[in-house]
């Protein structure tokens, strides 16, 4: 049996950049889809708990993504 699931990030200004950054790790099985400030990552394993690990994995990397960004964009704003 496989699981799937979708994690959608709503967010004009960060949604986009931080898919993309996460995109380059993609495991086979998952797709990264940007669209009018929605980015949306989906995946599908056939374990549940392959799929907390890597949600949990995709959430936290997704924050790191967002904290750098927000401090690029502080920086550059000075």
């Amino acid at each position: 049996m496989r699981i799937r699931t979708t994690i959608t990030m709503k967010s004009p200004q960060m949604a986009e950049k931080v898919a993309l950054s996460l995109a380059a790790d993609n495991l086979s099985g998952m797709s990264t889809e940007v669209a009018e400030g929605l980015a949306t990552i989906s995946f599908s394993t056939e374990k549940i708990t392959t799929l907390i690990a890597t949600m949990d994995d995709l959430l936290m990397n997704a924050r790191i993504a967002e904290e750098i960004l927000e401090n690029v964009d502080k920086r550059s704003q000075k």
